[in-house]
């Protein structure tokens, strides 16, 4: 599975260098109160991302919302910047990829990252096909999504973990 991205750092690089002053706690207008859940919201670095994801065991599945939640705990803060979380997964899926063409045999299982409502990511290295085939491999049922949405793990709750 190969990303169609191009870029002139590799996937590791953005996951161990993502800028200077992450992670940190920022204070928001109070507009951030209703679209993030509290004006003290957390950027995260992808490092913390990945090593939340590095946690999920076979056959456990973990959401967006719930490494957010962790986050923020673990920085005080009252969230975790969504925008940037969704970002800092992509990183470490695409640096498992990268990882495993490399010849790695222990990468982060971000297949086993769904959003809130158990869907899958088609922006996942090999879209939803390839983390369906991942989350079969380790004993998940795919129901198909309906109209444009797409696919669900059945019964998700079930397999969710705690961080």
């Amino acid at each position: 599975m190969t990303s169609k991205w191009k870029s002139r750092k590799s996937w590791r690089e953005k996951l161990e260098n993502p800028g200077k002053g992450l992670p940190k706690v920022v204070h928001g207008p109070p507009k951030w109160e209703k679209r993030f859940g509290g004006r003290r919201v957390l950027v995260p670095t992808p490092l913390l991302v990945d090593g939340l994801i590095r946690k999920v065991r076979k056959g456990k599945l973990v959401t967006v919302r719930q490494i957010r939640k962790r986050l923020a705990s673990d920085f005080k803060a009252e969230s975790t910047c969504p925008l940037t979380t969704g970002i800092f997964v992509r990183i470490a899926a695409e640096t498992a990829e990268e990882d495993l063409q490399k010849g790695k045999k222990r990468v982060t299982p971000y297949w086993r990252v769904v959003r809130d409502d158990g869907s899958l990511n088609e922006k996942f290295p090999g879209g939803v096909k390839g983390q369906s085939a991942s989350l079969r491999e380790e004993g998940h049922s795919i129901q198909r999504g309906k109209g444009k949405k797409p696919p669900k793990v059945r019964d998700f709750e079930k397999y969710l973990t705690t961080l």
